[in-house]
């Protein structure tokens, strides 16, 4: 659930933010927040809002969202959570910029920063064992998995071309706290090749949840929530319907 807040500065800040050709201004319907994105980009879609849901922030946690892209999950968790700080890091100057200018819209400078860098670098960027929680949307293809424009930010952020499942799950390894906690949003098909490489670094499959469209329709996306050096015993929650209403 997002907190309801009353932002009286938003109309004003909207006005003060510069906007590039085709950008738009999206109302995240959460606690008054606005993102920045542009459509010839990668937008965000309702698995980054589903995996702001499932992930647990609890009061006073750092958190870091890895392929951040426009930082639609740390406004979202600023929205809904207590977190004391959210990082988020992404490769794609362009969302970088979105995603800066997106945080300054919403008043979040004290509370989001977002680094532009490889995620492969994080252990140059942050301290192992910094961070109390991680979220991720990663990619979900596999490098050559119907591959096209190797440049192109929407294939960068579909395909396994800058980093790759093995990379966000050892990165997240080194830089989760004993005991904190990885939220991932992933396809059905990977999950037995997730859950080895969770368990390959220690960390323990706890939550798993299963999204579908409706009942009649197959699993579209998965979500887990996978907790450093933690005992095994994984909880299978309800499915989760996209579209209830159907």
């Amino acid at each position: 659930m997002c907190k309801i807040t009353t932002n009286t500065e938003n109309k004003t800040k909207i006005n003060q933010i510069k906007l590039n050709p085709n950008e738009r201004i999206d109302d995240l319907q959460c606690g008054g927040y606005k993102i920045i994105q542009n459509p010839d980009g990668f937008c965000f879609g309702i698995d980054a809002a589903c995996l702001s849901n499932f992930a647990t922030v609890k009061k006073g946690e750092t958190v870091l969202d890895l392929c951040t892209g426009t930082a639609a999950i740390p406004i979202l968790l600023a929205a809904k959570t207590q977190a004391k700080h959210i990082t988020g890091i992404e490769i794609s100057a362009k969302s970088v910029d979105m995603a800066r200018r997106s945080i300054t819209l919403n008043n979040l400078n004290d509370r989001i920063h977002i680094d532009l860098a490889d995620i492969k670098n994080a252990m140059q960027l942050y301290k192992p064992s910094s961070f109390d929680v991680i979220t991720v949307n990663p990619p979900y293809i596999i490098a050559n998995g119907g591959l096209h424009n190797k440049s192109d930010d929407k294939t960068i952020a579909r395909h396994e071309i800058t980093c790759t499942l093995h990379d966000i799950i050892t990165i997240s390894a080194k830089l989760l706290k004993t005991g904190g906690r990885l939220y991932m949003v992933h396809r059905p098909h990977r999950l037995p090749e997730i859950i080895c490489q969770l368990t390959a670094a220690k960390l323990e499959p706890k939550t798993l949840q299963i999204a579908q469209a409706t009942l009649n329709h197959n699993p579209s996306l998965i979500f887990i929530e996978a907790i450093d050096h933690a005992n095994p015993m994984l909880k299978i929650k309800p499915v989760l319907l996209l579209n209830s209403d159907k």
